[in-house]
């Protein structure tokens, strides 16, 4: 038996289900737009708007955000490593090294840079 048979009869299945999803969607989803559609949510609170933007959050906050996730999934690259170091040689070591020596590079960028800085 061929075993992109499971691979494709679950590539099928997903797609299958795609399909339906959207269908559904189209079926029972209101038709027009009314006004708490179009308003800001935030966690379940009503929006208070700020003086000045109109109730925007500044973009700090959002490249603050972006920069946790960006060191955070480098983060994660550590897991495997840290796991398997007793089966791995020099040159594992000497890569870790340098992909954390870049991590820190591009954190003082970041630093130097006043992207960490709230106000």
């Amino acid at each position: 038996m061929n075993p992109y048979i499971a691979i494709t009869g679950l590539a099928a299945l997903g797609a299958i289900f795609v399909l339906v999803m959207v269908a559904l969607n189209l079926l029972f989803s209101p038709t027009q737009a009314n006004r708490t559609k179009h308003e800001t949510y935030e966690c379940g609170i009503d929006p208070t708007p700020q003086a000045a933007g109109g109730g925007r959050f500044p973009v700090k906050y959002y490249v603050i955000a972006m920069l946790y996730i960006i060191f955070d999934i480098e983060i994660v690259f550590l897991y495997p490593w840290a796991v398997s170091y007793g089966k791995l040689g020099l040159f594992a070591v000497i890569e870790m090294l340098l992909f954390m020596v870049t991590v820190f590079i591009a954190y003082f960028y970041v630093y130097r840079r006043g992207g960490l800085d709230w106000d």
